[in-house]
């Protein structure tokens, strides 16, 4: 368990006074067969926070990374179907590498968080055709390659068709958020 995690445990406990096993119980109880069910049951019906229901959420459906024993399983059903992208993934992660020893790469089911000290990128192959890395730069200014996200993860987005379209501003986008994260 990464230390994010550990946190998050300790902060459910300490804010709602039940432990993570006690909310998988109680939401097993309800028969939710989808995220967004739980998700919507618990920020809505009971007042958690997002992060608090997702976590709840993911670990009573069993599809968070945790419950896999082999993160490159993880890694593996995010490209299947969108191989092409693997290349891109690939790319991106030797890269942001280079950037410090003090990166965690972190497999998720559908990305892969990229994290200093607080996250500072998400790299997702969305669909067939689109590779989105996610990016967070409070403050900055999107452009043409930067837009904003949308998303409550990252602040703003590039999208990539394939591996022609990392270019070095790509990597320099990357960078000013790592600085940022540390």
């Amino acid at each position: 368990m990464d230390k994010a995690e550990q946190t998050m445990l300790e902060n459910l406990h300490k804010n709602t006074g039940k432990t993570l096993p006690q909310w998988v119980d109680e939401v097993k109880k309800l028969n939710f067969e989808k995220h967004g069910q739980i998700m919507k049951h618990l920020k809505e019906g009971l007042g958690l926070t997002h992060g608090f229901a997702n976590l709840i959420a993911l670990k009573t459906l069993a599809t968070d990374a945790g419950s896999f024993e082999n993160k490159d399983d993880l890694i593996n059903s995010q490209y299947t179907g969108k191989e092409h992208f693997r290349l891109v993934y690939t790319r991106l992660i030797e890269e942001i590498s280079k950037f410090g020893d003090d990166i965690e790469i972190s497999p998720k089911m559908a990305n892969v968080s990229v994290r200093r000290k607080k996250q500072f990128a998400l790299l997702h192959p969305v669909t067939k055709t689109r590779f989105e890395i996610g990016i967070n730069l409070k403050g900055q200014e999107p452009n043409e390659k930067l837009l904003p996200s949308g998303n409550a993860m990252c602040t703003h987005k590039i999208n990539l068709t394939g591996i022609d379209d990392i270019d070095q501003e790509v990597f320099d986008w990357l960078r000013k958020a790592y600085e940022n994260a540390g």
